[in-house]
């Protein structure tokens, strides 16, 4: 069996804490620390995907600007060109989609619209399953 994304949003549920664009990078960032999460994506009409907002935006804004800009919307310091797959991506897909362009959150489209996100520690609790799957079959071909 592949382990694709959509084994893994089965297995987590759904559900991605979005924004509106409007909304201040203070409340945004409230949302992460309140949740305790790394991304929140951005959501214009029709849940489709604006932007993501992610831990490494406030770090940016903040080092760029100063507290002055969590007064501002979100759509002016988010992440503009999010990176997104499919349920059919393959976790090594995803693996190498991630590590090549550095991030830790991607969020998954079906036909255009919002429909989860996969974090980094998805990715890695995933690939850690497959490959006890693995051993597993091997053991049990050497013992039969």
């Amino acid at each position: 069996m592949t382990n694709t994304v959509k084994a893994i949003l089965d297995q987590k549920g759904r559900d991605v804490l979005t924004a509106a664009p409007d909304a201040s990078v203070a409340d945004v960032t409230k949302l992460l620390s309140d949740k305790r999460i790394g991304a929140v994506v951005i959501t214009g009409v029709d849940n489709r995907i604006s932007g993501i907002f992610t831990e490494r935006d406030v770090l940016n804004a903040v080092a760029r600007a100063g507290s002055s800009c969590l007064e501002r919307p979100v759509a002016a310091l988010m992440t503009t060109r999010v990176f997104t797959c499919s349920e059919k991506t393959t976790v090594n897909e995803l693996m190498e989609l991630m590590t090549r362009n550095r991030f830790r959150h991607v969020p998954v489209e079906i036909d255009g619209r919002l429909a989860g996100i996969v974090s980094i520690g998805d990715v890695v609790k995933a690939r850690m399953a497959e490959v006890e799957m693995e051993a597993e079959h091997i053991k049990a071909y050497i013992a039969g």
